[in-house]
C-alpha cells in the first residue's frame, strides 16, 4: 500500500459506518461483512477474499480505540496534504520523509503491509517512531502476516474451554527457494532502491512521499534466476492445520489474539499473530449472563405456595437441590453458587435459577375438587386490588 493510499483510505466507508459510529456499531458492521465475504464461504472467489482482507484491515484499526484515534488524527493531519507544526514550530519549516511515517516494513509481510491482511503492526508503532529515527533508516526483517479465522463452539465447549483444529491459509516464505525468490538462493540487491525496498518522490510543500519500489515490490532484492514456484516473490501460499486452545469462559463474538501463531516472518522477522473470532451455539436448557449460567425451572403451584425442595440440573455436573420458600412468586430467581461458567482466574460463576409456576392442562376430579375448595376458602382475597389502586392513583 502506498503512502497516498494509506492517507486516503476511508476505513469508515469500508465498513459502511459513520465517522461517529460507536464501538458496538463498528463491531456489528464488521461481523456482518466478515461472515458475508469470509474465504470459507466464497471458495475460489478472489474478489471476496480481497474484500475480506479490506474489511479485516478496517476493523483492526477502527475496532481498537487507540488505533482509531491515531488514524483519525492522521487523516486530519495529512488529508489536505499539509502538516501543522506543534508548539514551538510556528512559522518554521518542518521537513520530513513520509517514508519514515508509513514505511519501515515493506508491503506484503511487514506491519501494516498490504499482505498483512490489515493486522500487521500498529499505528501506535508508526507514530511513536516518527520523531525517533532518521529518514534513511530501514528495517530489513519483515514481520509475518497476521491471520484471522473463525470457530464455532458448542455451549459447553465455550464454558469449559476446548482445543479445536483450525485450517489456515497464508503467505509464507517459499520453501523451494527458502524465501529468497531466487532459484539458486542468490538474489541481488535491487539497483533502483539500493536495497531499501522504497523510493522517494517529490511531494507538494516541504516533504517528500515514499512508495514501495515497483521493481522489487518492496523486498529490496531481485532474483537473478526467479524461482519457478513463487516466480521471484519469495512468498508462496501455504495451508496448515493448527490445534488451538480456546480458553474457558469465552463468549459469542469474542475475538481472541494468539501472539506469534500467525505466518512466519521473513529474513529473521517475528511471526504474525492469529486472531480467532468465536461463535457459540445456543443450549436448549441453559443460557448465559456474563460468568453466570441461567436456567428456568418449572414448579407446581403447591411447591410455590407451600414451599419445598426441588432438584435443578447443572451443566455437565450432578443436579443440585434448592429450597423453595413458601409463597415463592412466579419468576423469582435463586442462586446456586459455583455452578456457573469458568472465570479467567479458574473460579466459577453462579447458576441463576428462575422458577416458573406450571399450570396443569388437565385436572382429575380429585384435584379439581381440591382447587374449588381452595377458591371458596380464599374468595375474599383479590390479588388485583393493589393493581387497580395504583392505576387509579397514577
Amino acid at each position: 500500500m502506498s503512502t497516498k493510499d494509506f492517507v486516503e483510505k476511508d476505513y469508515y466507508k469500508v465498513l459502511g459506518v459513520p465517522k461517529d459510529a460507536t464501538e458496538a456499531e463498528i463491531k456489528k458492521a464488521y461481523r456482518k461483512l466478515a461472515r458475508e465475504y469470509h474465504p470459507d464461504a466464497n471458495k475460489g472467489d478472489a474478489s471476496a477474499e480481497a474484500r475480506f482482507k479490506e474489511i479485516s484491515e478496517a476493523n483492526d484499526v477502527l475496532g481498537d480505540p487507540k488505533k482509531r484515534k491515531e488514524y483519525d488524527e492522521a487523516r486530519a493531519l495529512f488529508g489536505n496534504g499539509g502538516f501543522r507544526p506543534g508548539p514551538g514550530g510556528a512559522g518554521g519549516t518542518f521537513n520530513f520523509d513520509l517514508g519514515d511515517l508509513f514505511g519501515g516494513g515493506a508491503p506484503g509481510g511487514g506491519p501494516g503491509g498490504a499482505g498483512a491482511g490489515g493486522f500487521g503492526g500498529g499505528l501506535g508503532d508508526v507514530f511513536g517512531g516518527l520523531f525517533n529515527r532518521g529518514a534513511g533508516t530501514r528495517t530489513q526483517p519483515r514481520r509475518g502476516q497476521d491471520i484471522e479465522s473463525e470457530v464455532t463452539l458448542s455451549f459447553t465447549e465455550a464454558v469449559d474451554g476446548a482445543t479445536v483444529p483450525l485450517r489456515m491459509s497464508s503467505q509464507q516464505p517459499c520453501q523451494a527457494c527458502s524465501g529468497t525468490g531466487d532459484k539458486n538462493g542468490t538474489p541481488r540487491v535491487c539497483p533502483t532502491c539500493v536495497g531499501t525496498g522504497q523510493i522517494s518522490r517529490g511531494g507538494s510543500g516541504s516533504f517528500s512521499l515514499t512508495d514501495p519500489c515497483v521493481d522489487c515490490k518492496g523486498r529490496g532484492l531481485i532474483a537473478q534466476d526467479p524461482c519457478e514456484v513463487c516466480h521471484g516473490s519469495g512468498r508462496a501460499k501455504s495451508s496448515r492445520t493448527m490445534q488451538v486452545r480456546i480458553p474457558a469462559g469465552v463468549s459469542d463474538g469474542q475475538r481472541i489474539r494468539l501472539r506469534g501463531k500467525g505466518a512466519p516472518g521473513e529474513r529473521g522477522g517475528p511471526a504474525g499473530d492469529l486472531y480467532v473470532v468465536v461463535h457459540v451455539d445456543a443450549h436448549p436448557v441453559f443460557g448465559r449472563r456474563g460468568d453466570n449460567l441461567t436456567v428456568t425451572v418449572p414448579v407446581s403451584f403447591a411447591e410455590a405456595a407451600l414451599g419445598g425442595e426441588i432438584k435443578v440440573p447443572t451443566l455437565g455436573g450432578p443436579p443440585v437441590t434448592l429450597k423453595i420458600p413458601a409463597g415463592t412468586p412466579n419468576g423469582r430467581t435463586m442462586r446456586a453458587r459455583g455452578k456457573g461458567a469458568t472465570r479467567k482466574d479458574g473460579t466459577r460463576g453462579d447458576l441463576l435459577v428462575t422458577v416458573e409456576v406450571a399450570v396443569p392442562k388437565e385436572l382429575d376430579d380429585k384435584a379439581r375438587d381440591a382447587l374449588e375448595a381452595y377458591r371458596q376458602a380464599t374468595v375474599g382475597d383479590d390479588p388485583r386490588a393493589e393493581l387497580f389502586q395504583a392505576a387509579k392513583g397514577a
